[in-house]
């Protein structure tokens, strides 16, 4: 992406920036939103020019992740500048980096006074996220954990949607990683996640994630969560 001036390497050509906004919202009759990042270092940090074009051009809602394109998922984000941008554009601001849990989301609403959070990789492993945030905020306490049971529901189902979904080749590649990242909080399952990656069919798949998920049910009610 770097290497064509694209994604967040346009955060270096404002022009370019400016012109690809102005083209793609007269181009759609739907609404347009922007997803962009501080900007590409902690010494050209141009979100504030970058939201001003975005609201000239007609975006209708701008997403910002709190870090630079060169700190990549290091460091914390830094919701302060969020904060700013809120107060210098009329457009709804969407705060995104580093919301893993409902207590997060919670403060960085707070923080930054945007309209709205976007989460990418703090629901990866735990889709209930979602729900669970919104539990928090109408009743300003935390749920009940996934049982057991309907966490182990949900993996196997979101497995069986990728094969069908991508493929039997595609679909059984990309579940290790999402499986991985569901088991990454079960104990003791270091080992398991090493014998799934070598799996390359997918029923095969299944059968043996079914029954290694059935090996805890009796132990545990709830599925693990860090918050």
């Amino acid at each position: 992406m770097q290497r064509f001036l694209a994604g967040s390497a346009l955060l270096q050509n404002e022009p370019l920036v400016e012109e690809i906004l102005n083209t793609v919202v007269k181009a759609v009759p739907i609404p347009v939103t922007l997803k962009t990042r501080l900007g590409w270092n902690d010494e050209h940090k141009n979100i504030s020019t970058i939201a001003k074009i975005a609201e000239q051009a007609g975006i209708a809602a701008l997403a910002i992740h709190g870090r630079t394109r060169t700190q990549m998922y290091n460091g914390e984000a830094q919701y302060d500048l969020i904060a700013e941008i809120k107060q210098s554009v009329n457009l709804p601001i969407w705060a995104n980096g580093d919301i893993t849990s409902p207590q997060k989301a919670v403060q960085v609403l707070q923080q930054t006074g945007a309209d709205g959070i976007m989460i990418g990789r703090g629901a990866q492993g735990q889709p209930w996220l979602f729900a669970d945030i919104q539990y928090f905020l109408q009743h300003h306490e935390l749920p009940e954990k996934m049982r057991f049971q309907a966490a182990c529901d949900v993996i196997l189902a979101h497995l069986a949607a990728m094969h069908d979904f991508y493929g039997d080749v595609g679909g059984v590649r990309i579940a290790r990683k999402h499986i991985g990242w569901y088991l990454a909080r079960v104990p003791h399952s270091a080992d398991f996640r090493k014998q799934f990656n070598q799996i390359d069919n997918p029923n095969a798949q299944l059968d043996k994630l079914s029954a290694f998920l059935q090996t805890y049910s009796s132990e545990y009610e709830f599925w693990w969560r860090d918050y």
